[in-house]
């Protein structure tokens, strides 16, 4: 038997949710409806036992031990001699019409039996861990709530008394409401499975009772794939504490790190605003580019654009994601909201931090994001713990959120800009006939930045922005109207003649020249 006051149960993430696994030598509940995984996590923990060499054994008054086997297997598991499955059912002549007395599914064995076989088992093979499979059949063989509120705690004495470690499970299909066992038992998980309207159902665990011990509380998101159960604890920024030396980093492009007052800060977040086809995702991957020149690495989430119609596009304006990703220097995920929980969404982000020493996150979109989660206010919570997280990691985010309309005033699907630490705000303006681009910055939390409105262009070599647009004023709003199209005025606020355009070009006051090729 392992020395340690834990038992771990090998379900990655659950022990972490547990602060460490289940305490030795108590009985714990395990529930939830049919197809939540509860049968899978009991597996993984007798065989997480057997690594350790414990002696474990599996009880069953429902499943066959083929079927239990078969189900293993499908995870890649080879149950073999690692621990002992009890198929505990009715003999050959309990299922003789003129012997059946009831109709019960498990067995037609009375209580006491059923239990002293149970004992007979636990004491021929002494086992460190034991699981029970499922309540709902003793439930049904007691008949009535007190008898089955003292045959549960004859067990647990019992387990206890011996020092074994006990996991019950409980299918909750037959009075669901009763709680009989909760009081009993040392601790409770809850497995849920909820089913949105639209793409892939959602599983979630609580713990919702652990007798003197601390654990994670709250929901966590949990998934069952190929190789077992996977949880996903919720993130908490606050035990993130480390300080990071927040460096002022380069976009490489002068115009816009001046526009930021000199860039942008590592272990800070920035949200890109504007409408469809203004070019966030170009800003955001313009400090990827930056970074990866830097020696750094970084990691881009794809919400809503697929992966290869991105990578043409970016390719087109000079940035190679296909030799970046190839290098190692950048971590890629395409991202599908409708198959994907909110909470294995922010434990891929933190790993590529943790795990893949990612300098600088981009998230495109939260428009995507957003429709993960059913409700907006736990977006907003789900948005926060994220971003404090990966600044406390010293990372640079970036966030970008599709607006709503085009020109005029836009609204955006969800406010998140109070969380942010600068605000990037792209907008159309028409001027002389054409539809052009204008960026400027809202707020920046670290430090000082300009306060005018740049033009920019996205061309073959990138980005491009021009000189601020002193000329104008309602630029923001989409059609902006020229208050001195002959001088130009300095930031300093020194006034300046308009340079002379060339043959054929319609100056733009602090902008681009437009010429016939634009």
């Amino acid at each position: 038997m392992s020395s340690g006051d834990k038992a771990e149960t090998g379900v990655p993430g659950m022990d972490d949710i547990l602060a460490g696994g289940l305490s030795r030598g108590h009985v714990f509940l395990l529930e939830g409806h049919p197809g939540t995984g509860k049968t899978t996590i009991a597996l993984r923990f007798l065989l997480k036992g057997a690594e350790e060499g414990e002696n474990c054994l599996y009880i069953t008054l429902s499943e066959t031990e083929a079927e239990l086997r078969n189900g293993a297997a499908s995870h890649g598991w080879d149950v073999g001699d690692n621990f002992t499955i009890f198929e505990l059912v009715p003999a050959e002549s309990l299922l003789d019409a003129n012997q059946q007395q009831s109709l019960l599914y498990s067995s037609d064995l009375e209580l006491g039996e059923t239990t002293k076989l149970i004992f007979e088992k636990f004491e021929q093979l002494r086992p460190d861990r034991v699981v029970i499979d499922s309540l709902s059949e003793i439930r049904l063989l007691a008949q009535s709530s007190l008898r089955y509120r003292r045959q549960i705690l004859a067990m647990k004495h019992y387990f206890v008394r011996n020092g074994a470690t006990v996991l019950l499970l409980d299918d909750m299909t037959t009075e669901a409401s009763d709680r009989t066992v909760h009081s009993i038992v040392h601790g409770v998980v809850q497995l849920q499975e909820l089913s949105p309207e639209y793409g892939a159902e959602r599983r979630r665990l609580r713990v919702s009772k652990y007798r003197g011990q601390s654990y994670r509380g709250g929901y966590h998101d949990f998934a069952i794939k190929t190789g077992g159960v996977v949880a996903f604890p919720r993130l908490v920024a606050l035990e993130r504490r480390a300080r990071q030396t927040r460096a002022q980093v380069s976009s490489t492009v002068p115009e816009l790190d001046a526009l930021l007052g000199g860039g942008i800060e590592q272990g800070s977040s920035t949200l890109v605003l504007g409408p469809a086809g203004a070019g966030k995702s170009l800003f955001a991957i313009q400090f990827i580019a930056a970074a990866i020149e830097r020696g750094e690495k970084a990691s881009l989430f794809v919400f809503d654009e697929e992966l290869g119609l991105l990578f043409d596009r970016m390719r087109g304006i000079g940035f190679d994601l296909d030799k970046m990703e190839s290098a190692g220097l950048l971590h890629v995920e395409q991202i599908d909201a409708t198959e994907l929980s909110p909470g294995e969404f922010a434990h891929r982000v933190r790993q590529s931090v943790d795990k893949f020493g990612c300098k600088t996150v981009v998230i495109d979109s939260l428009n995507g994001y957003q429709a993960a989660m059913p409700e907006e206010n736990a977006l907003v919570l789900h948005i926060h713990e994220l971003l404090q997280y990966l600044n406390r990691s010293g990372a640079a985010t970036f966030l970008t959120v599709a607006q709503h309309g085009l020109v005029g005033d836009m609204k955006a699907p969800v406010d998140v800009t109070y969380l942010a630490d600068t605000v990037v705000l792209l907008r159309y303006f028409e001027a002389i006939g054409q539809v052009r681009r204008a960026v400027s910055i809202i707020k920046k939390r670290t430090g000082r930045h300009e306060q005018t409105i740049r033009e920019f262009k996205i061309a073959a070599k990138g980005l491009t922005l021009g000189d601020p647009l002193m000329g104008f004023q309602g630029v923001l709003r989409g059609v902006p109207q020229m208050v001195d199209g002959s001088k130009l005025l300095h930031p300093s606020g020194a006034a300046q003649a308009q340079p002379q355009a060339g043959a054929g070009d319609t100056p733009i006051p602090g902008g681009f020249a437009t010429t016939a090729k634009d």
